[in-house]
């Protein structure tokens, strides 16, 4: 049963690398302990409560962990690569008039001020 368990952490593993989706691995620490519990003789039942207990574990309490840490490192694009970035007005930004627009590294965006009656000219 040990070599089941240990082909299963191969395949999850395998799936998690392909995908990149955090969707396997936890499974594949839940399929690690279950394989050291049959190398221990435990029986089948305890092996898939053991596979089952662990990868529920890990499932909630480090995927929120992993989750945040992943995003840390996903690039800022369109709108939010600008945000707090100094720009320069190119049209006359008044909200009543639905006019308004700004230059930021050469591209133009569409602009509003914070309150419709404050008028930012160019």
């Amino acid at each position: 049963m040990t070599m089941i368990w240990l082909a299963l952490i191969v395949l999850f593993v395998v799936v998690e690398a392909l995908t990149y989706g955090l969707a396997t691995i936890w499974f594949a620490g839940g399929a690690l302990a279950a394989a050291i519990a049959a190398y221990a003789g435990m029986d089948l039942t305890a092996q898939l409560w053991i596979f089952f207990g662990v990868s529920l574990f890990l499932l909630i309490v480090t995927r929120p962990i992993a989750v945040r840490h992943m995003k840390k490192y996903t690039p800022k694009t369109n709108v939010n690569s600008v945000v707090g970035k100094t720009a320069i007005v190119t049209e006359k930004i008044d909200n009543l008039a639905q006019t308004g627009k700004v230059r930021i590294y050469d591209v133009d965006w569409l602009a509003k001020s914070e309150k419709d009656s404050e008028v930012i000219d160019e």
